[in-house]
């Protein structure tokens, strides 16, 4: 058996212990699949940029829709008046008087009910804030008040009812009217946009307050703030 040459041995240890080389075919590859995630990456970051400009498009589109046409579904649907003999919970008919809701709530966030007295306080009747302070109109309301013989079954006769007078429909005008007592005759005079569902004896409260006799409070009562909430 022939010998093979310790200089061959080198050389033949050399060849097995070299590094294998990398086909061209497998570099191209691999320089694929480096180049098609880099692409799937970048398709996914415009993908997801592109869908948050839509949604804060689509969100401002919403609210300008609400600033021209000035509803929303989470409109406030209470109203708390602070006043000066303690607090009155209102529940609000958004859905039966959608439009005097509507000035009602806008005239709250201008502060016009902040610091309204109470002009008129009419035992087993009315008390009325804001207006003038002259007779007037609940002379007129005291009058046909006195003709109560036929009652008639609706909320917009029950006691405690929050309305505003029809007579005024300026936003300077709007008078609050609570009823203490359930009267049919008002049903002309009072736009109904509201019941106190909490806070009667408040009322009931202003309503014993001396007056002279234009049925003015002697002594100073009134609201000092009012509070919007959607849920109580």
């Amino acid at each position: 058996m022939a010998r093979i040459k310790p200089q061959a041995l080198l050389i033949q240890s050399k060849k097995k212990k070299g590094p294998t080389r990398i086909s061209t075919t497998t570099i191209v590859m691999c320089n694929l699949i480096i180049a098609l995630v880099a692409l799937s990456l970048i398709a996914t970051y415009r993908y997801w940029s592109r869908r948050s400009l839509d949604q804060s498009g689509s969100e401002l589109s919403n609210q300008e829709k609400i600033d021209v046409f000035g509803k929303k579904d989470d409109l406030p649907g209470y109203a708390i008046l602070n006043t000066s003999k303690g607090p009155i919970t209102v529940e609000l008919f958004k859905e039966a008087s959608p439009e005097v809701v509507d000035r009602f709530i806008d005239l709250c966030q201008k502060g016009r009910f902040k610091g309204m007295p109470f002009s008129h306080v009419i035992k087993h009747y009315i008390i009325k804030g804001g207006g003038s302070q002259e007779l007037g109109a609940a002379e007129d309301w005291i009058s046909k008040g006195k003709l109560r013989g036929q009652l008639v079954t609706s909320p917009k006769h029950e006691a405690f009812m929050l309305g505003t007078t029809k007579a005024r429909p300026d936003n300077k005008g709007f008078e609050l009217v609570i009823t203490t007592a359930p009267i049919p005759d008002l049903n002309d005079k009072l736009i109904v946009f509201g019941r106190v569902i909490k806070g009667e004896e408040v009322v009931q409260e202003i309503e014993e307050v001396d007056t002279d006799e234009h049925y003015r409070p002697k002594s100073s009562v009134g609201i000092t703030s009012v509070i919007l909430k959607q849920e109580i």
